[in-house]
Parts: C-alpha cells; structure tokens; sequence
C-alpha cells in the first residue's frame, strides 16, 4: 500500500511542477492568467470502515484551475494595443469560424482593414452610427476604412442637427442700422452691399458642396431701430418689434447679399433670450457657368441645441461668437484612431473629420473556471462555463478599454519559483517513502 502512495505522491507533485513550469514559461505573454493545481485525498472505501479505521491511500489531482486576476497593465504606445482593466474578455473569430476570448490585446490590421490577432482571428464589435451610437447588437467583425478615402458630404446633409449651428452674444448696446434696403451692385465697381457700419458684428466659416468643395461664407447681424406702423400716413411702415436682428449672408465679403435681402429676423425678450426666430434655411444656388457651388445648396441655421435651449443671445456685454459649426466636410484620408474607454473606435482622417467606425465587444461569464483554455492564448466557451454575455465596455459589469497599453500575465514570478521549491521537497519526500518501504520489505525478505 505504501508504496502506491508514494507513487500517487510522486505522480501528483510531477504535475504540479508542469503547472508551475507552464506559468513560469508564460511570465511574459500578454493576457495570460496563471494557474494552481488543486489536490485531493484519496481513501480506499470499504463497507463497515468508521472513524479513524480507514487509512488513506495517496492524493489525487482534483483539478487545474486558472487564476483570473488582473494584470499589471503596460503603456506600449500602439495605437492597436488594447488592455481590459476589469472583467470581460475580446471576443474574436478564429480562421476556422469558430468563436474565441481573449484577454491579449496585440491587434494588427490586415490588407483589408480588419482588426486581427497574431494568429489572424478578427476583433469582433458592434456596428455604430458616425457619432458612436450603437446601431445593433449583433457582433461583427471590425473593420476600418484604410483602403480608400473619405466621401465628402455637403453641408446641411448630414445627422440633425445639420446645416450651420451658432452659439453668440450679440451686444445689447449696438448701434440700430436696419432693417437695411439691399440694392446688390451689377458691375464688380459697384457700390458695397453692406455698410462697414453693417459689418461689425459678423463671422465666416466654410461650407461644403457634395463634391467636396469648400465655400466662403459670411454671416452678418444687423440690429434693427423698433417702429410701428404710421396710422397719420398713407404709408404703411412695416412693424419691426425692438430688441430685434436681421440676419444677412453673402459670398463676397458683404459686397453681395445672398438673396438679396435679409435669411429672417431674430426677436429677444428683456431678459436678452432669444423670443422667436424668423431665419430662414441659407440657398445657395449653382453659378452659370457651374464653379462653386456644383449644385444648389439648402443649408438649415441652427439657433438651438440639441435640447431646444437657444445658443445666441442679446446681452449688454461684447459681441462674440463662440461656437460655429457646420456638417459639412471634403474628402480625407486615414490618418489615425482613437479607441475610448467605452470602446468605440474613432478614426480621424486627413480633412478634419472625426467618425465613429464601430465598438470593441466585450463578453463575460458566470463561471470563469468552465472555459476551455486553447493555443494562442485564447478560451473557448463550454457548457461548465454558461453561455457568454457580450456588451460594451463600461456595461453592467464589464471592465473598461485602454488604448496603447497591453495586460501583462498575471504570474508572480518570484512565488512560482518559491512553489518550485516546495514541489521538489514533495517529490523527494514522496519517493522517500517508497525507499523507506523498499527497506522495510528487504528487511523481512532477510529474516532467516
């Protein structure tokens, strides 16, 4: 008997030194979680056996369990090197179809701009509008646009709010010029559209026609003198309220008007909120012969946020204009990507523009212990460990993305080399026993 279980000893201490051998050999791969063998008695059972009567007969190796602690997290500086601080796993498609996680975050591109491992299996995420809202819940491969530029998009054809957005401070202590009467010059030596007077509270920004083509617009706000109708006159004078604006656009700088007349009429209340708006959608219409723009353009003035909350206002304070946006945008290139906390992937190109082209998924399980560890640093999902639950970064109980660093193995070096040692003093112990017993047999074979 003593000499099985020496032999289950010597068994059970060689596999532990396997285990201890492999996360040592693994101290430096990206992802890797260490494991620990876990052992258990063993007794020869026996019908009438109580209490102390029945001796055991060895150990036995109960299982091997991996240790899911996080890892050191390294700063790498790869703009494809993605670390998980937290619970959850890369959900990846392996060459062969089949579905695997990950903890190793060492992504690549390939000729076709999709996001892979080493071993070539493709990142999996949620697809997404350009802004970052994820528009399903089914995975996918992603996939960035390295293979071709950008379309252009002309201005006021993009998500809502589309067009030209203002956020200003229009001062309370203006001069009153209008409403003006606009005569456009018909000869370029013709007299200017616009006053200089007219032109001191004003601001440019370019729009975009659908072929890419950038154009000069400039919008100026013309403060009105209040006056009402004259019933002592046969005239009738137009009713213009106070505390109002007009708004007029041109191309030139002022010297034109586009239109021909003001895009509306803006009325604050005494607070110096914005009452009501009248503006219009600012047209501009193709040139004979086509230059700029290459088709007519409708393009929506936003004077409101998101929230229906008013940007512009009328206080007694400077003019300022400060924010002016417009949706529209030429043609770029890739130049590079950002990869957020949450997971979503911005690519910034050539032109300016910054577009969401998808979100990392991450998926996690109820028992860790229950997946199947595979070559390449990968787990496969099995029926022990319940079925995956994928989400975002950042969701339920999810970990969080950072981008251009790696987790590093989670193997405590020094403590693997310590187990070492002590599953050699088993070793030698257990085949001390068996040498013990051996001695003992020999003695009674020499009993004459």
């Amino acid at each position: 008997m003593s000499f099985q279980t020496g032999l289950s000893g010597l068994n059970a201490s060689s596999r532990n030194l396997d285990v201890i051998g492999h996360n040592i050999a693994n101290a430096n791969t990206t992802g890797m979680k260490a494991s620990r063998i876990e052992f258990a008695e063993l007794y020869a059972s026996s019908l009438g056996a109580a209490g102390g009567s029945n001796a055991g007969i060895g150990v036995q190796v109960a299982t091997v369990s991996q240790l899911f602690t996080q890892g050191n997290i390294k700063v790498t500086g790869n703009q494809l090197d993605l670390a998980i601080n937290g619970s959850g796993f890369f959900q990846v498609k392996a060459t062969d179809g089949s579905t695997l996680y990950s903890r190793n975050g060492e992504f690549k591109l390939d000729k076709d701009g999709y996001i892979i491992t080493n071993n070539g299996a493709r990142l999996q995420g949620y697809a997404t509008d350009e802004v970052g809202k994820r528009t399903s819940v089914v995975t996918q491969d992603l996939k960035l646009p390295t293979g071709a530029s950008i379309d252009p998009r002309a201005t006021g054809t993009g998500p809502e709010p589309n067009g030209i957005s203002i956020t200003a401070n229009l001062d309370a202590r203006a001069e009153a010029l209008g409403p003006l009467t606009i005569t456009n010059p018909t000869t370029p030596a013709g007299p200017d559209a616009l006053s200089a007077d007219a032109k001191q509270y004003g601001t440019a920004l370019n729009v975009f026609d659908g072929q890419g083509n950038a154009i000069p617009v400039q919008l100026y706000f013309v403060k009105n003198a209040a006056r009402a109708d004259d019933p002592a006159t046969t005239t009738v004078n137009e009713a213009v309220p106070a505390n109002s604006w007009e708004v007029y656009a041109s191309l030139d700088g002022g010297r034109n008007v586009i239109g021909g007349a003001s895009l509306g009429r803006m009325v604050f209340d005494s607070s110096g909120k914005l009452a009501s708006s009248s503006v219009n959608d600012l047209v501009i219409a193709a040139t004979t012969p086509a230059t700029i723009p290459s088709a007519t353009l409708t393009i929506p003035i936003n004077l409101q946020d998101e929230a229906g909350r008013s940007t512009i206002t009328q206080f007694g304070s400077k003019f300022g204009v400060f924010d002016l946006k417009q949706d529209g945008y030429s043609s770029g290139e890739l130049t590079s990507i950002d990869i957020g906390e949450n997971g979503v992937i911005l690519a910034r190109y050539s032109n300016g523009v910054s577009k969401a082209e998808g979100q990392v998924a991450l998926g996690n399980f109820r028992n860790l212990q229950g997946l199947q560890p595979v070559n390449g640093g990968y787990w496969s999902e099995t029926f022990a460990s319940g079925q995956v639950v994928l989400g975002g970064p950042q969701e339920g109980r999810l970990g969080l993305i950072r981008q251009s660093a790696l987790e590093e193995s989670n193997v405590d070096l020094t403590q693997e080399l310590v187990n070492m040692i002590v599953a050699q003093r088993s070793y030698q112990a257990n085949a001390q026993t068996i040498k013990t017993q051996d001695q003992i047999q020999q003695t009674l074979v020499n009993l004459r």
